[in-house]
């Protein structure tokens, strides 16, 4: 079964927001739901996952979400993993040093 009105399109479908996937499948919804996401939740547009504790760090979080979408990019546009590429090397003082070497720390003399 599908949820696309028999009206449009199913790729113009996709590419409207959710504001107005539910507004077109349900007209009037802000009179039966307290928010938005109630309504596309109900229309099967959403869904909620259930996730480990240890990934409500926002940090984990955002990671997991990039690496999705950074996965799917790559599923949808046929991108395949590139080699790493060697470091770059850091110049300072007017030496060329690789990330792997580091720099020399100057003894400060002591004040007395």
């Amino acid at each position: 079964m599908s949820i696309v009105p028999d009206t449009l399109e199913p790729e113009a479908f996709e590419r409207l927001n959710l504001r107005e996937k539910v507004e077109l499948l349900l007209p009037g919804w802000q009179g039966w739901y307290p928010s938005l996401f109630d309504a596309a939740e109900d229309l099967g547009l959403i869904r909620a996952r259930v996730c480990a504790p240890s990934s409500l760090m926002l940090s984990n979080r955002h990671a997991s979400v990039q690496n999705e979408a950074l996965q799917a990019f790559k599923e949808q546009w046929s991108v395949e993993d590139e080699s790493e590429a060697p470091p770059l090397p850091i110049r300072l003082q007017g030496r060329s040093l690789t990330p792997s070497q580091k720099p020399r720390r100057r003894k400060k003399a002591r004040r007395r």
